[in-house]
């Protein structure tokens, strides 16, 4: 298991395993937010914090509710609004020791125009 935390603490994120690769993505949001993905079943996610640390934004057609914390701002994950068990999630590496992903393979993702991998 692997722990990653926002930048103050308040949010820690467990992953099961190392994933196997990573995606970066160019749409409007994920090139703002300078996040790189790596995706679980949300039933092997462990999010820990205290109640009110943190929030979220949903925009577009309101199914995915990007979650930071409250306090320093940091994206923690994203998952869909109608939370289902099993269903998909993506975690945000950058809140990870880069050491525990070095090697991983970063798939770079035009979700800005083609939903397509571009590598």
């Amino acid at each position: 298991m692997l722990t990653g935390t926002c930048h103050c603490g308040a949010v820690k994120i467990q992953i099961p395993r190392r994933p196997r690769r990573l995606t970066e993505c160019n749409c409007s949001i994920c090139r703002r937010y300078g996040t790189r993905w790596a995706y679980f079943n949300s039933d092997d996610v462990n999010i820990i914090a205290k109640r009110g640390a943190m929030e979220d934004y949903r925009w577009g057609d309101k199914a995915l509710r990007f979650v930071r914390c409250k306090h320093c701002g940091c994206v923690t994950h994203w998952e869909g609004v109608e939370r289902r068990p099993g269903g998909r999630m993506g975690v945000n590496t950058r809140n990870f020791d880069p050491d525990e992903l070095a090697g991983v393979r970063v798939r770079l993702l035009d979700g800005a125009k083609t939903w397509k991998f571009l590598t």
